[in-house]
């Protein structure tokens, strides 16, 4: 791609100093991270963005063109798929929050989760061991362990924790 546009700005990918990496962690670029903390051996797919006070434990992969905005903790042995989205303004009081980051809410994912390709988090709570259906959108806390699917998500069937 040609960048003779006198009109168009290109921007590339950014990884702010202030990320915190912990070991042997892969990052395909291109990617934007900015003020986060990235456990152990974790992957980062291209096309991601995650945001500042994100924290994401060990051993998690987060595919390619995922959006991991503030506010959300993802724990560790995680699979995050491709294209989730997580969301942390609800639209409440008849509009957008508009930057007024008081009426965002926290996202806090367990340990051993896996969030299909496509799924949308809005701000909820996930325990651990659970699998959420490509293609879902998570609108309400998941306190039991299994595999949810749908919009709402809901539980279709149960799993045991190894």
């Amino acid at each position: 791609m040609s960048q003779h546009h006198p009109h168009v700005k290109f921007f590339e990918s950014k990884i702010t100093p202030d990320v915190q990496f912990g070991e042997n962690v892969k990052v395909v670029q291109p990617v934007n991270m900015y003020g986060c903390k990235v456990g152990n051996n974790c992957f980062i797919g291209p096309f991601v963005e995650i945001q500042k006070s994100v924290s994401i434990g060990d051993y998690t992969k987060v595919q390619s063109h995922t959006f991991i905005c503030e506010l959300v903790t993802i724990g560790s042995n995680c699979f995050i798929g491709h294209g989730v989205m997580f969301i942390n303004d609800l639209f409440s009081e008849g509009g957008p929050a508009g930057g007024d980051q008081t009426k965002w809410k926290h996202t806090v994912i367990g340990n051993h989760v896996s969030l299909g390709s496509n799924a949308t988090i809005l701000p909820v709570n996930i325990c651990d061991h659970v699998v959420i259906g490509a293609g879902s959108v998570v609108t309400k806390n998941i306190t039991e362990p299994g595999v949810y699917a749908g919009n709402p998500a809901k539980k279709i069937r149960s799993i045991e924790p190894k």
